[in-house]
């Protein structure tokens, strides 16, 4: 089949590489210069800043999307990070106060750690708590989240993966089960706050979503050699060859169909006015702006329309000549002590966090050629309200992002650093990239957004379009994101067989 992917994202990128190994014609489209979508690079003055996501989980997916193109996945090398974080906790109005954690890669030395800190009962924990991730990961990957789903009853069609799951107390809350391994609060905090990146919080999220936390915690954290940045450009290069044409600086205008209702798509019309005649269309833009912009307005699916999205993220990249602060790491979480108040500002006031926890990671630690002799590369990183939100960026945009900077540098960053090269992101930012709500993390995964209940990657109403990326299944994140396009391919393969796929009326 002649399959068009629009948009060269990690999800398109990742479906090109799946749908070439199938032996399908493959163009991708992208209206950006290079590849990576949401995952950029901001290349100025020696620094080389990613734009998009800067951590990297599960590396065996980015393996297996690589050898899905026939690339060896040897050529992209991913160099894992040891600690895979230093996490800091603020007591009593002192950052460092509450001690450091040094969360790392060994089982033995996180025992150590973990002893050196909580004592030894708490390490006894901690192997059991793995124990228990591990179990979940190994559940839910192949039942859950790797897999197409029509209706919710197709949950039911494991019984014993369903029953497993409920057994495992995997429907319970994430924060009771953790509390339940770890009586010291530091840990509960350091195993439990991966749930706000599926923009829920961890006092709220249900246990299922410790999967996220073995990501990290049991799989461990890497980084592509040269960047973040060199993830989408490895998938391209990929692609490419495996047999797909990419183009840039070529953005589709909309998706071609037969005319009158349930028409099939038959193509995509480009902006200069060409038209690339295909068989079947692979989208990666946001879920929502496909459906607006692409599909001349057809209604997108209820759950896009009407439900919760995550938090967004205020983002403010710099490059930097001076030294670091002592014992500063790649990946560095600055926990606030006002942990249960500063979700409920974030998720329900939609006002600032008043105590924000941070990211600061700082690639160059592990990756010197992204910043020239003497600099570092960092991306700080705080929870935002999404533009749901009740703060108004066009004025207060200046204030968080000063208000962010006073707080790394109380922190101990860039002082007695030169700036040199800088960028703030906030949710307007994330909107005029296209990205619904303003955030870059899309539909948040509460239960009933999650799974069968999330977009469809399909849609009966447009037979031949395939949706990829954050918001479809299997939802945020860099490994899902990459699933998505193995799962938009599996779409594409179904398609080309005369099977027809139907997901429910209640998802449109």
């Amino acid at each position: 089949m002649r399959v068009a992917v629009v948009g060269a994202g990690l999800g398109g990128l990742a479906a090109a590489c799946h749908l070439v190994g199938q032996r399908h014609d493959v163009v991708v489209l992208e209206r950006g210069a290079r590849p990576g979508g949401r995952a950029g690079l901001l290349a100025e003055a020696g620094y080389r800043l990613d734009t998009g996501p800067s951590v990297l989980t599960m590396a065996d997916i980015v393996a297996d999307t690589l050898a899905a193109a026939g690339t060896d996945p040897a050529l992209l090398e991913l160099v894992p990070l040891d600690p895979l974080y230093r996490a800091t906790f603020a007591a009593g109005g002192d950052p460092e106060g509450a001690g450091v954690i040094h969360v790392r890669r060994d089982r033995e030395a996180m025992r150590e750690e973990i002893t050196a800190v909580a004592g030894s009962g708490e390490a006894r924990s901690f192997d059991r708590f793995c124990t228990w991730l591990t179990a979940l990961y190994r559940l839910e990957v192949p039942h859950f989240i790797d897999r197409n789903f029509d209706v919710p009853a197709d949950l039911a069609s494991s019984p014993g993966a369903l029953l497993a799951l409920v057994r495992s107390g995997a429907l319970r809350r994430l924060s009771s089960v953790v509390s339940e391994y770890f009586a010291d609060p530091r840990l509960q905090r350091l195993f439990s706050f991966q749930a706000l990146y599926a923009g829920l919080s961890p006092l709220e999220a249900l246990a299922v979503y410790g999967v996220i936390t073995y990501m990290d915690t049991v799989a461990g954290v890497y980084l592509p050699r040269g960047g973040m940045h060199a993830l989408p450009q490895a998938l391209a290069d990929a692609a490419r060859a495996g047999g797909a044409e990419l183009r840039f600086e070529a953005p589709v205008a909309r998706i071609r169909r037969r005319p009158g209702r349930g028409g099939a798509v038959t193509g995509v019309e480009l902006a200069s006015g060409e038209v690339v005649e295909v068989d079947c269309v692979v989208a990666n833009p946001d879920l929502p702006l496909v459906y607006r912009l692409l599909l001349d307005g057809l209604a997108p699916p209820l759950v896009a329309r009407r439900g919760e999205y995550s938090p967004s993220a205020a983002v403010w990249l710099v490059g930097a000549r001076g030294p670091l602060p002592p014992g500063a790491a790649h990946h560095n979480i600055h926990f606030g002590e006002d942990w249960a108040p500063s979700f409920e500002a974030l998720l329900r006031e939609g006002v600032p966090m008043r105590d924000p926890s941070i990211l600061v990671s700082v690639p160059s630690v592990t990756e010197p050629s992204l910043a020239p002799p003497g600099g570092h590369a960092y991306d700080f990183l705080e929870p935002v309200p999404n533009l749901d939100g009740r703060i108004d960026w066009a004025y207060q945009r200046e204030w968080m992002r000063d208000r962010l900077e006073q707080r790394v540098r109380r922190l101990g960053y860039l002082e007695g650093a030169t700036v040199e090269v800088e960028s703030f992101t906030d949710p307007l930012d994330w909107l005029r990239q296209g990205m619904e709500r303003g955030t870059p993390f899309s539909l948040s995964h509460r239960f009933f957004q999650t799974g069968p209940f999330r977009p469809a990657n399909v849609d009966a109403r447009v037979p031949g379009l395939v949706l990829v990326g954050s918001g479809t299944v299997p939802g945020v994140g860099v490994p899902m994101v990459l699933l998505s396009g193995r799962l938009a391919a599996e779409r594409v393969a179904e398609w080309a067989a005369g099977r027809r796929p139907r997901p429910g009326r209640w998802r449109r």
